[in-house]
């Protein structure tokens, strides 16, 4: 209990300068992941890919986390933990639209085309983790705010790098039911990176009335 209270402590006790180094972190980040939705969005209605559609959704999401953490990063601690909580139920957005692609492609699991695929993922990876080697430093920077951020762009490499090996498996299985699959993991992932956000968030909450800042 000590270390979360002290934690919780150092993260109320940023300096400013810290917080705007995190506050420019976040807009080049919202600006690789909002040009690269329209890349992978387009490559994914293409080829009908239920777990790449998903994840084009979710760089629409990380764009939209953090223009927030931009906005929100200098907000006092109680208002910052009421912005942490809505990054969680933002993170639920892509979990929302893979559990959709995951539905219509059940229906109809048609294989995607594996080198559009592989290609599209490998250039997801790039900006993914070109986006958490930005954000690495400031992920205990601002409580939620840096949490949230690096949390989602490391997850976002690790499903990057799924869907890769996913179009390897449909390569040689000639089956759209790994692209299914993967769609019920980014769900998964999605669910649990929201709920680490929405923890973090319940403390600042709980450190605002403790030091009784507003």
């Amino acid at each position: 209990m000590t270390g979360a209270h002290d934690d919780r402590d150092a993260s109320a006790r940023t300096s400013q300068p810290t917080l705007r180094a995190l506050r420019r972190a976040a807009l080049v980040v919202a600006g690789l992941n909002l040009a690269y939705f329209f890349v992978e969005f387009s490559v994914a209605a293409t080829i009908r890919s239920a777990s790449l559609m998903a994840d084009s959704v979710d760089f629409l999401e990380d764009t939209a986390i953090n223009v927030l953490i931009a906005l929100a990063v200098a907000l006092p601690l109680a208002r910052r933990a009421v912005a942490g909580r809505a990054m969680a139920l933002i993170i639920l957005v892509p979990a929302a639209a893979a559990g959709w692609q995951v539905v219509r492609k059940a229906l109809e699991p048609v294989a995607p085309d594996v080198l559009a695929l592989v290609v599209t993922s490998g250039g997801a990876v790039v900006v993914n983790l070109t986006s958490a080697i930005v954000l690495a430093r400031h992920r205990r920077t601002g409580g939620s705010m840096g949490k949230a951020a690096f949390l989602s762009a490391r997850n976002d490499v690790l499903v990057n790098l799924a869907i890769i090996a996913m179009g390897v498996v449909t390569w040689l299985t000639r089956s759209g039911w790994p692209d299914v699959v993967l769609g019920v993991g980014i769900v998964a992932i999605a669910l649990q990176a929201a709920w680490e956000v929405w923890e973090a968030a319940g403390e600042e909450r709980l450190l605002a009335k403790e030091t009784g800042r507003a």
